[in-house]
This record gives structure tokens, sequence and C-alpha cells, in this order.
């Protein structure tokens, strides 16, 4: 009876988007939003990881890489905070047209042959605004769908709106490859992906005033006392991680696993770059593409094995377990740096990666009071995309330009011991 009433409930998500204008508006924001946001990703990528006109070294990559993740992590617990001053509906608009300027700006930028210092510049805000977006919708869907439905409509949204991603990412790249991987090229794909800021700021201005929130403008904090409230979170965040040592062994195992992914990314990037003498992976945009898609693909199989492996040998030990077998993957594939050994290592890296990950929202969802959760999981994404980007900088400074140091990779390889190590200690703890 709950199977047949869950199917006919997902089921009429289709009709309940039609029959509520408010809610089709939102879900056509979000989703041209990231279809948008995957292009001018993978366009940038285009533009100055793997563009033969602009010979960018280490840290122009890692520097690639950071600005689209640091806005995230910086503006990220201040978002929803800020989100509750303003009317969400004149926050959406605005933002749409002020990110299909600076994207029409970058744009302008790579046909003229700006330096990548510029380019940077543009694409950080260009991210920091999407960031916003995001934040935006998220807060106004409550407002927009019966508390019944908001479950199920945030899980669909989520999914296929990560499915317009990478459709936008591959259009991206479809546009370099028909184009030319060059500066005309990546300027046309970064141009094109405005059109999701130019339909996001139509859908958002046919909202009536105050529709999306905040309802109580005038009770809402000032600035000061967001930074301060944003600042306890955290704090109450992380004595939460600490009191609970399932969740703080959840913690460890991502947390050591993003700063390897940190550096594998990075020398991936570098040495994809190079022609592929004679292995049968392709090099450049399209291998690294490729390199996702295996990551993806690893990802996609951990939904799968998690919820088998996690009641089984519980989630200290899959984690253990997981952790593990990335050390193995690293020192037994990574370390080789061949393109097709690279590729296996990616989809097994994702595949452990998710299943740590998966474990830990797990223990999170379990062990952390729902009054204290969305502060953990604030905590978490803000200093795990933060080490991720430590990780970035330390590689960019230490391996050479074409990204082959066996060395490097094997020491990253360690950060999974360390974190071994740390676990079995946390293990020992008993909960505050």
């Amino acid at each position: 009876m709950v199977e047949t009433e869950s199917g006919h409930n997902f089921g009429r998500l289709g009709a309940l988007i039609k029959e509520t204008p408010d809610l089709r508006r939102l879900a056509v924001l979000r989703l041209t939003g990231q279809f948008g946001d995957g292009m001018f990703q993978a366009a940038l990528s285009g533009a100055i990881l793997f563009n033969p006109e602009r010979e960018t070294d280490p840290f122009a990559v890692a520097a690639g890489f950071i600005v689209l993740l640091l806005p995230y992590s910086i503006l990220g617990p201040f978002a929803g905070a800020l989100l509750d001053r303003w009317d969400r509906r004149l926050v959406l608009m605005y933002a749409n047209v002020l990110r299909a300027i600076l994207i029409a700006s970058t744009a302008t930028a790579l046909l003229f042959g700006i330096g990548e210092g510029t380019l940077l510049l543009l694409a950080l805000a260009v991210v920091g605004v999407s960031r916003f977006v995001l934040a935006g919708v998220s807060a106004a869907l409550p407002l927009v769908v019966r508390p019944s439905w908001l479950v199920p409509m945030n899980s669909v949204l989520a999914t296929v709106a990560s499915g317009f991603a990478g459709l936008g990412a591959a259009t991206g790249v479809a546009a370099i490859a028909l184009i030319g991987e060059g500066d005309v090229g990546s300027a046309v794909a970064v141009f094109g992906s405005a059109c999701g800021s130019i339909i996001g700021a139509a859908a958002a201005i046919r909202f009536a005033p105050r529709r999306l929130g905040p309802a109580t403008p005038e009770t809402a904090p000032t600035t000061g006392a967001v930074v301060r409230a944003v600042a306890s979170g955290l704090r109450t965040g992380a004595l939460a991680v600490w009191r609970a040592p399932g969740v703080t062994t959840a913690m460890i195992g991502i947390g050591a696993h993003r700063i390897v992914f940190g550096a594998n990314t990075l020398v991936m990037v570098l040495i994809l770059r190079e022609p592929n003498q004679g292995d049968a992976m392709p090099g450049g945009l399209v291998g690294f593409g490729v390199a996702i898609a295996a990551t993806a693909t690893g990802m996609l199989m951990a939904a799968i094995v998690a919820p088998f492996l996690i009641p089984r040998l519980g989630r200290s030990r899959t984690i253990t377990v997981a952790v593990t077998s990335a050390f193995f993957v690293q020192i037994g594939l990574i370390a080789t740096l061949s393109h097709q050994l690279l590729l296996v290592g990616a989809f097994l890296l994702g595949l452990a990666g998710q299943t740590i990950k998966l474990t830990g929202d797990a223990a999170m969802q379990i062990d952390i009071d729902d009054s204290r959760r969305g502060q953990v999981f604030a905590l978490q994404d803000t200093v795990f995309n933060i080490s991720f980007v430590l990780a970035l900088v330390v590689t960019a400074a230490s391996v050479p330009p074409d990204g082959r140091s066996h060395v490097v990779v094997v020491a990253f390889a360690g950060v999974y011991v360390l974190g071994l190590v740390a676990i079995a200690f946390n293990r020992r703890r008993t909960p505050s």
C-alpha cells in the first residue's frame, strides 16, 4: 500500500507542476539556470584549462577550479541569512540580469584575448551570483508547493537539475569541439550560457511581489546579526559533530577523500592536456569530460552499493572499508599516471568517495538532532570545499607542468592512511 501510494504521489508531480503556475516558473528558473551554469563551467574549462592559445601553468589551472568552489564555500552560509532580508523575487530577477551581463563580459574578454587574471575574476563573480540564485530558489520552494509535496518535489527538482547541468556542460563541450579549441570557440560557448540567465530573469519577473518571501521583512536581522548568526551556527555545528563520534568518523573520511580528490583532479587535468602518447583514452577537454563521466558513473554505482553495505557492516566500518579501498586505488592505479588507468581509477574513486559521502549523510541524519542538522551540513560543505581548494594549491606548488609526479600522487595517498589512523582513534571515544 505504501509503495502504491508513493508511486501515485511521484506520478502526480508532473501534473502538480502543470496545475501550479508559480511552481512551474520556479522550476523553469532553476533548470534553465543550471543548464547555463553547466555550459559556462564547461566553457570556462575550455577557455583556461584546455585552451592551446593559453599555456596556463598548474597554479592557473588550480585557480580555474577554485573559482568554481570558493564562492559556495564562502557565500553559502551567508546566502540563506541574507535572503531572509530581501524580496526574493527581486533578488532572483536582478541576480539573473547581473549574471547575464557578467557572462557577456567574460565572453568579450575572451574575444579580446584578456589575461587569465581578469577572466578568473569575472568567472568568480558569475559563479558567486549563480550560488546566490540557487539558494534563493531553494528558499522560495516551500512557498509555492504544499508541505506534503515538498520532499518529493525537492528531490525530483534536484535530480532533474543535475541532468540539465550535465546537458549544459555537454553543449558547451560540443560547441567548442565544433568551432575549435581556442579563445573564439570558448567565447561563443560562454556567451551561449547566458541564455539560462535571460530565461530565469523573465520567469522571476512574473511572480507577484513578495510571493517568494520573506513574509515579514521588517523583522529581518541586521547584517551584523547575520554574520554573528553564521559564525555561531558553524561553531554549534562543530560541537554537534564532536559530540557524535559516528559523525566525526564520517567527517574524517569525507575530509580525507576530498583532499586526495582535489590533488587528483589537478594532476588529471595537467596530464590530459598533454598528447595521449597512443593511449585509447582521448586527451584535452573531451578526455576530461570522459574522466568526469567515469567518476559520475562510480558515484551512481555507490547509490546502489551503499544501501547493501551499510546495514551489513555498520556506518563506521563501511567508511573504513571505503577509505582503505581508495588508498589502494590511489597507489595502484592513479600513481601509474597512465591515461587508461586514470580512467579506471576515476571510476573506483567515485565509487569509494560517494560511498563515504552517503554513509556520512546517513550518520548526520540519524545521529544529529534536527535543530542542529542544517548547521552540520553547512559546516561540512564549507570546510571540505576549502580543503579541496587547499589541496589544489599544494599540488600546484608540487607538480611539474605536465602533472606527472609519482611522488606527489603517492604522498597524497598518505592522507588516506592518516584518515584511517584518526578514525581508529575516534572509534574509541564515547559520545559526549
